[in-house]
């Protein structure tokens, strides 16, 4: 049977966000002028504002691409090897679901058949998805977030139209949002001929996610329940979220992704706020062979990013545009909630979280598609849930 791809506002808010064209323009170490900003393309090597009074990056930092950005301003702080292209892992499930969680109402159900699971790679991480089980849209989200289930990514793109059509769209997804090194060749992120993206191009995928509570709220969860034979606790395989094999979970930290595969190596992308404000970290591929390596150094950036504030200034932008739809108010963020000791000193807030429009006929259009899509989707509404 066939579903019914129902939109709530939210929803779409975050599929017409992903139509804002995103840049990136960054300025040379040594450089303290916004006139001697250089052609992203340009930016390799580390690239941070040594100032006086500005935090010593953290030491010991062994990853082959790293980037710290507020996500609130689209300031980057600091960056290694922003733009190398490098093969993903499961940190590219983020571009997935700021492609297909839109799509479909978490109530809606799936019976899953044997093509639904057909082609997943030898070796993948799995939620332990069955042919012939009925399982809600947001099962299968737990799925992907918690355990980077590939079975659970399978059986969406299927419900999306196909493993090629999802590959395709997600690519369509990645030119809007101005992400340039992202090629996608398998949705869930398993090692593919040519399939990579970059530090910058991830934390872009995962700061237009965080816009989405559903979103936010999956990469947030650290423990839920999945149907099997009865039902199953399942847990989040961020060490740095949960606070696992030896770790403790990140103070003020609400998500995003980890991946590992043997040739993308450990990579991760963490979302931590603190008093406010929200920082972005991705960490692609540590060469040190520590243990929980790619946790360690994203943690210390996170720690310095905190520590730098009012102290250093941006070495590129995520250009700041406001967008809004039908006539509403800006986006705002739906971040998980923080609080307690975690906020360090205040309950959070919430603060606007908005992608830049490179291009405005790029942005003009998407828009336009997406909302057009939207309406129609709003005109199914009052239909009942559909099983596929």
């Amino acid at each position: 049977m066939a579903i019914d791809a129902r939109v709530s506002k939210k929803a779409a808010a975050m599929t017409l966000i992903a139509a804002a064209a995103v840049s990136l323009t960054s300025i040379p170490a040594a450089a303290h002028d916004s006139t001697s900003r250089q052609p992203a393309a340009a930016g390799t090597g580390v690239q941070a504002v040594a100032a006086p009074g500005t935090p010593r990056l953290p030491g010991g930092l062994s990853a082959l691409s790293w980037m710290v950005a507020d996500a609130d301003t689209g300031s980057v702080l600091a960056a290694k090897n922003a733009h190398r292209k490098l093969p993903p892992a499961s940190t590219l499930k983020t571009l997935f679901a700021v492609t297909v969680l839109p799509k479909f109402s978490a109530g809606a159900v799936r019976r899953v058949s044997s093509a639904d699971l057909a082609g997943i790679g030898s070796g993948s991480s799995v939620v332990g998805v069955k042919e012939g089980r009925r399982y809600s849209v947001a099962d299968l989200w737990r799925g992907v977030f918690l355990r980077s289930g590939n079975d659970a990514v399978h059986v969406l793109a299927a419900m999306n139209g196909g493993w090629r059509t999802t590959a395709q769209e997600m690519q369509e997804t990645a030119a809007k949002l101005g992400a340039r090194d992202t090629t996608v060749k398998s949705p869930d992120g398993y090692d593919a001929p040519g399939q990579v993206s970059s530090a910058y191009d991830l934390t872009v995928f995962a700061r237009a996610g965080l816009v989405n509570d559903d979103f936010a709220r999956y990469c947030a969860t650290t423990r839920a329940a999945f149907p099997g034979g009865g039902t199953t606790m399942i847990e989040n395989t961020n060490r740095i979220l949960v606070g696992s094999h030896g770790l403790s979970r990140y103070p003020g930290i609400i998500g995003v992704k980890n991946g590992y595969t043997s040739k993308a190596g450990n990579t991760l992308i963490a979302a931590a706020r603190r008093n406010g404000r929200t920082l972005l970290v991705t960490v692609l591929n540590p060469q040190s062979n520590e243990n929980n390596a790619v946790y360690k150094e994203a943690g210390s950036l996170l720690d310095w990013g905190f520590d730098t504030a009012g102290k250093t200034q941006p070495v590129g932008t995520l250009h700041a545009v406001r967008t809004s739809y039908e006539g509403g108010a800006p986006l705002h963020p739906a971040a998980a909630e923080v609080t307690g000791a975690e906020a360090r000193g205040g309950p959070p807030r919430r603060s606007t979280l908005v992608l830049g429009a490179g291009s405005a006929c790029v942005a003009a259009l998407g828009l336009g598609a997406l909302l057009g899509r939207w309406r129609q989707a709003r005109g199914r509404r009052g239909q009942g849930r559909g099983a596929v």
